[in-house]
């Protein structure tokens, strides 16, 4: 049994996301579609690694999804945008487990989302696994 890995609030996060909720991001039932909070944390992650000082990847490392868990609290509605905070809750050899957070942007308080991905750094050309690069590790420390 997996367990939810819970940023506390109190910590600060590594990185905050605005993004606007888009009309086409609703299902049938008029809420943001399951399947759409994956693409909120994605971009996220990617704004994220963009914002970052140093190299992320190379031809030889690159990070791909190895793990997710994602637990709906609330469902989000449109018009509005959210938040998405993402936290290092583990860093390991060649792996970095990222919680977050999806937090209405005019209320942190309230939770539409929480959970963890964990990214996997790898060579492409192998398949195999390699060093988390030293700028993920300088941004997760800091």
């Amino acid at each position: 049994m997996t367990t939810a890995i819970d940023a506390s609030a109190a910590q600060a996060p590594l990185y905050t996301a605005t993004i606007s909720v888009r009309w086409r991001d609703l299902d049938a039932f008029n809420h943001v579609n399951n399947s759409t909070y994956l693409t909120y944390l994605e971009e996220a992650r990617v704004q994220w690694l963009q914002h970052l000082p140093g190299p992320w990847s190379s031809e030889h490392a690159m990070p791909v999804m190895a793990a997710s868990e994602l637990n709906y609290r609330l469902p989000i509605e449109w018009p509005g945008a959210i938040h998405v905070q993402l936290f290092c809750a583990r860093m390991g050899n060649s792996s970095m487990t990222i919680a977050h957070r999806i937090v209405d942007a005019a209320d942190n308080g309230k939770l539409y989302s929480n959970g963890h991905v964990v990214m996997v750094w790898m060579d492409p050309a192998t398949g195999k696994s390699v060093p988390l690069p030293q700028a993920i590790r300088d941004a997760a420390l800091r």
